[in-house]
């Protein structure tokens, strides 16, 4: 009979820590891809900014010498990133491939212009800076017009400041929830163990002596479900980096060190403190306030 009761502690005693462990580790999981996602949200922003072109249309009369000091000092410009020559018959090509015929074949010429594409660096992306270099290029005698979306860059710079706001509220929420939730989980822990520590306290044992084995034993539980959940950031990271390359989530190894070495940190300060006032609280309790 003793023997079968053992078993059946030995069983809920695992269960207790495999659902401990389960906690942390998905717990922290969720707090390490939202931190992920904070040092990756300006990245990502650049990303699109960055894809944002303003086009030169050059006039007909435009010399090839004057084409190519426009490109080359656009090039070598702070604020470009790349440019691209698009001369007018290659502009037509592709018209005729976007609308399924050739359009020249009923016009008898071509009406597209040679034009310029650039693109900025994403500090250079605001309505200010674009639209100041827009009239600076305007006034070449060369140029025929310059384009470019206007109400696109203003929603999307609108739309980072959004969402690099509410990235932040929503992790200072989700780290206030993954205390809480490795707290329960480790308070429900130690409180199967309420009267394991009031007979040690009962025959002498000092409060110190009576929460270290607790307190070690869940921060080794922290420390796996830290593990556990560094694993799942890992394969995270690594897929999304090689479904979107041009992100380039892994140039900054350091930082990525820093959020891992944090999770990890986070697992076990949680559970050290966590256990530390669940075990004082019931050392503090009378006998008889152990059964409500």
């Amino acid at each position: 009979m003793s023997s079968s009761f053992e078993r059946y502690q030995k069983r809920r005693l695992i269960s207790s820590y495999f659902s401990v462990i389960i906690s942390i580790s998905l717990v922290l999981f969720l707090l390490g891809i939202l931190g992920i996602l904070v040092l990756n949200t300006k990245k990502v922003a650049d990303h699109f900014k960055e894809q944002i072109a303003l086009t030169v249309f050059l006039k007909d009369t435009a010399k090839e010498v004057e084409i190519d000091q426009l490109e080359k000092s656009l090039a070598l410009a702070d604020y470009t990133k790349s440019t691209r020559f698009i001369s007018k018959e290659d502009a037509a090509k592709q018209h005729s491939e976007e609308i399924g015929e050739n359009f020249m074949d009923f016009l008898g010429y071509n009406p597209l212009q040679n034009s310029i594409d650039v693109f900025f660096n994403a500090d250079y992306v605001s309505e200010t800076q674009i639209a100041e270099i827009s009239r600076d290029l305007s006034q070449k005698d060369f140029v025929d017009d310059v384009v470019y979306d206007k109400p696109l860059i203003a929603l999307l710079n609108d739309n980072v400041k959004r969402i690099s706001f509410w990235i932040l509220v929503v992790s200072g929420i989700f780290l206030f929830i993954a205390v809480l939730l490795i707290n329960s989980s480790i308070r429900l822990s130690v409180y199967s163990k309420r009267f394991t520590i009031k007979t040690m306290q009962m025959v002498g044992a000092t409060k110190g002596f009576i929460r270290r084995p607790f307190i070690w034993k869940s921060v080794r539980l922290g420390v796996i479900g830290a593990i556990l959940a560094l694993g799942g950031m890992a394969a995270v990271l690594y897929y999304v980096n090689q479904s979107f390359p041009e992100l380039n989530l892994l140039a900054d190894r350091n930082l990525l060190i820093a959020l891992f070495a944090a999770v990890f940190l986070i697992g076990i300060i949680i559970s050290w403190i966590s256990t530390f006032f669940a075990t004082q609280r019931f050392l503090n309790l009378q006998t008889d306030e152990l059964y409500y």
